[in-house]
């Protein structure tokens, strides 16, 4: 079946054209959608686009970073502002697919994907999406559902302190395996504690979470094997890996811990 590509000047003016045909995917960078559609997936008949420059724009100002949602993974690596999320970024596939996976595709991915997700989780980041600004954690909730066929404009979020920020990603195959799991972590702490604590997974549900119960355990500890030992016995509360050709669910449950305890002490 052929698919039809249409073009639109305007994010608006695409997410209206988006939300108008049933039978329509929003195109990125494809590194998924077009992967779709060769493997036979006949649930869509066209492609819909924009070209609007304000979905590639970065831009940091007073602390706080804005990556338009076309934004890719090579342009996040090549930009020194952005240096906190330079390790997630070239943790997603190849070369050639950090020079066309966005930002805006990468948090619709399904696990074992969208590790970028998981970095903007714990950094708790907000999506512009239809007019609003939306927590990146209720969007990710929401995304097959509410925006479903939505058009994300931009993803924001504060940088983090020097050495506040921690990411990992496990797989089998490097350097560019897809995740056994995927963490990521931001840690603020003074006088030798912990004062707070946002840890976000990936590959432990069918998109990232957060993973509450460690965060709550972590704080006012000391960030020692002693102090993070109560956050690794709850490390996998509230999750429901997914099991598929790289792990088993069980498997994932089991060496959660291990990994968590690494990016803890790091």
């Amino acid at each position: 079946m052929a698919l039809t590509l249409q073009t639109f000047p305007t994010s608006d003016a695409a997410a209206a054209a988006l939300a108008a045909d049933g039978a329509a995917r929003y195109l990125g960078g494809g590194t998924l959608v077009v992967r779709d559609a060769n493997e036979g997936d006949v649930t869509f008949s066209s492609y819909i686009r924009t070209t609007d420059p304000a979905l590639s724009a970065v831009t940091v100002t007073g602390g706080r970073a804005k990556l338009g949602a076309s934004v890719t993974m090579g342009r996040i690596i090549a930009d020194e502002r952005l240096e906190c999320l330079t390790k997630a970024a070239h943790s997603v596939g190849g070369p050639a697919i950090r020079n066309m996976a966005t930002v805006g595709g990468n948090l619709f991915a399904p696990a074992p994907y969208g590790d970028l997700g998981v970095a903007l989780l714990a950094l708790d980041a907000a999506v512009e999406i239809g007019g609003a600004s939306v927590p990146l954690a209720r969007f990710l909730k929401e995304r097959d559902t509410a925006h479903a066929r939505s058009v994300v404009k931009s993803i924001s979020f504060a940088l983090p302190n020097t050495d506040a920020f921690r990411f990992i990603k496990v797989s089998r195959i490097k350097p560019k395996g897809v995740s056994v799991i995927t963490i990521a972590a931001v840690l603020e702490e003074s006088g030798g504690a912990i004062t707070s604590a946002r840890i976000a997974y990936g590959c432990m549900a069918d998109r990232p979470i957060r993973a509450t119960a460690a965060e709550g355990a972590l704080v006012g500890k000391p960030r020692t094997a002693e102090g993070i030992r109560d956050a690794l016995k709850v490390a996998s509360e509230g999750t429901d890996p997914i099991t598929d050709a790289i792990a088993s669910a069980w498997y994932r449950t089991q060496v959660l811990p291990v990994h968590l305890g690494r990016l803890l002490l790091a």
